[in-house]
């Protein structure tokens, strides 16, 4: 039983570094689902912008009617700004910071051993094998 006793404040602590990954991985969750909501948000709309725009342009006095104009430079104004952040909300430099360094490390790494083993294998000396002499028959 006295053994036991030393194991409880490990296994706490364990449990606090599950529980805050836990909600870490929750928190991710939850973000990545309001991204997923909003990315659909934004395609639909872009979607909708894309259908009007194109129902303006084949009305064949659009470019006469100053409102009209108006509205297909808002529209294209509007489908810039969601092609923006449709874009820029699935790349963003921070979600590279880990996979970058990962790279870093263990590319480096790699880059140690290869010089580290073309060093000793150029630095021991090589010996031909010599084929034996002949031996001569009488």
């Amino acid at each position: 039983m006295s053994n036991s006793l030393p194991d409880q404040p490990a296994e706490s602590q364990e449990t606090a570094e599950f529980n805050a990954a836990l909600a870490e991985v929750e928190r991710s969750l939850t973000e990545l689902k309001q991204r997923h909501t909003q990315v659909l948000h934004d395609q639909q709309r872009q979607a909708e912008l894309t259908h009007r725009r194109e129902r303006i342009h084949q009305q064949a006095n659009y470019r006469s009617q100053p409102e009209l104009r108006e509205e297909l430079n808002q529209i294209e104004k509007q489908l810039d700004e969601l092609e923006v952040n449709l874009e820029s909300r699935l790349f963003n430099w921070a979600s590279l910071k880990r996979p970058f360094w990962q790279i870093v490390r263990f590319g480096g790494l790699g880059f140690i051993i290869g010089w580290g083993l073309a060093y000793a294998t150029l630095r021991s000396p090589q010996t031909v094998p010599q084929p034996p002499p002949p031996v001569e028959r009488q």
